[in-house]
């Protein structure tokens, strides 16, 4: 019996190019043409990013709880902190929420219940946004639907009830670090040469026969098989190769997302610009779902200088990719999505930080049908609580799946017989929507 787990999986990719992703052609659907959004760019700001020292600095609250630098005025008349004023500035093609809320304070937990929409349970584990995309809709220009840069974030589950081949295609490589940028699993393992290559998978496709002839799991083999069909196409497309670099990308492109920063305290660069840059590129080629990876916001000490440290570079990568995606007229059909798992106490602390704070925080929405220019619900005056328009993060989610063309309410089944919706209880937030 060949059985089509996740660690089976891996292990036969292994042998023909580290590791891929595959989809049934039977699974591939045909996007909804009327959907504002055809694919999402979702930058994770793990760790509990500060609303108040970016999008919601509180300049008149007592000084121990506003935000730790001056402020910046919006082309809407609103204020960031004076260390976003690049955002500042296209603020007309954004929209912050400040009202978020969710439930529990946990960094792991906070974490999967944003990637799936649930709280994780000893019970059932539910499939993370990307996969349901990947589910829903499947592959577009021999692309992965599916794709997190550098890696998938540890706390943020996987393909859930749903079948292995919904899996994130991970980089295992960062565009923005130190040294050569090389996705090692689009090329030919070292030592193998091209002709050694053909006769492995000759040998392959006779052993696959072989099998079919046997009492082996039909539709297991032919999932194996699909995940090797995926994994050559990837290897054999020059398009596709070309889509995993920087390849041609200008000097001016590049500055666009800034370029330089060095994180002092870490001695490495900053690496978001050039990760929010392979997003863009990734997503014009094809991808559906690209989830970027951008972390250290856990600042219990010193948050003006971790702040000080990081802030310039998310501010400048931020702006690049919405400057960048609506001049090529890429904005309208990319949902730009900017997210934490929680936000930080309404009172600087003796340690001169901000600690762990689920019930207020913002999160930042582009593209892809929603409405430009606005603040969307407020916090309160010490922002410790949403006074305005509260979204609850199942609303956010469902907000971004109908934006998609995705019913949230829909049930996908697990274990093949059991009805689970996408997302429970959420529902869209139409003032959000342009």
């Amino acid at each position: 019996m060949l059985a089509c787990t996740k660690q089976s999986r891996r292990t036969a990719l292994k042998m023909c190019l580290g590791s891929a992703f595959g989809l049934s052609l039977t699974d591939v659907l045909q996007a909804n043409p009327n959907a504002p959004a055809k694919s999402v760019i979702h930058l994770n700001l793990s760790g509990g990013f500060s609303a108040q020292e970016s999008w919601d600095p509180k300049p008149e609250a007592p000084i121990d709880y506003r935000g730790s630098f001056g402020v910046v005025k919006t082309g809407n008349g609103y204020h960031f902190s004076e260390n976003f004023p690049r955002m500042a500035r296209i603020s007309d093609k954004i929209t912050i929420v400040r009202s978020m809320h969710c439930k529990i304070p946990d960094h792991g937990q906070a974490t999967y219940h944003l990637f799936t929409g649930y709280l994780p349970t000893t019970v059932i584990d539910y499939p993370q946004m990307g996969s349901v995309v990947a589910h829903e809709y499947g592959i577009r220009n021999n692309m992965p639907p599916y794709i997190a840069i550098p890696n998938r974030s540890s706390f943020a589950g996987g393909t859930g009830y749903l079948s292995s081949k919904f899996g994130v295609f991970e980089l295992n490589a960062d565009p923005g670090g130190r040294g050569e940028f090389k996705v090692k699993d689009l090329s030919i393992p070292g030592g193998v040469s091209a002709r050694q290559f053909e006769r492995r998978t000759k040998a392959r496709a006779i052993l696959e026969t072989s099998l079919q002839t046997k009492k082996v799991d039909v539709s297991q083999l032919a999932t194996m098989g699909q995940f090797y069909e995926q994994a050559y196409t990837l290897l054999n497309s020059e398009a596709t190769q070309k889509a995993f670099t920087l390849e041609g990308e200008s000097d001016a492109t590049k500055q666009l997302y800034g370029q330089g920063y060095i994180l002092n305290y870490r001695n490495q660069p900053a690496a978001v610009g050039a990760r929010l840059l392979m997003a863009r590129r990734l997503v014009a080629a094809g991808v559906r779902f690209v989830s970027v990876d951008y972390g250290g916001w856990d600042n219990h000490n010193s948050i003006r200088k971790a702040y000080l440290d990081k802030g310039p570079a998310l501010d400048h990568a931020i702006a690049g990719l919405i400057s960048d995606l609506d001049q090529r007229g890429m904005l309208d059909e990319t949902l730009v999505m900017v997210t934490t798992e929680f936000g930080r106490t309404p009172r600087v602390n003796t340690a001169s930080g901000r600690d762990h704070w689920a019930r207020s925080y913002s999160m930042m929405l582009a593209g892809g049908g929603i409405a430009q220019g606005q603040i969307y619900g407020a916090s309160d005056a010490t922002a410790s609580e949403p006074d305005k328009n509260p979204v609850s993060l199942e609303d956010f989610l469902c907000t971004v799946y109908h934006q998609l063309g995705i019913d949230s309410n829909k049930e996908l089944l697990a274990f093949g017989t059991r009805p689970i919706e996408i997302v429970k209880e959420g529902k869209v937030v139409q003032g959000l929507l342009a």
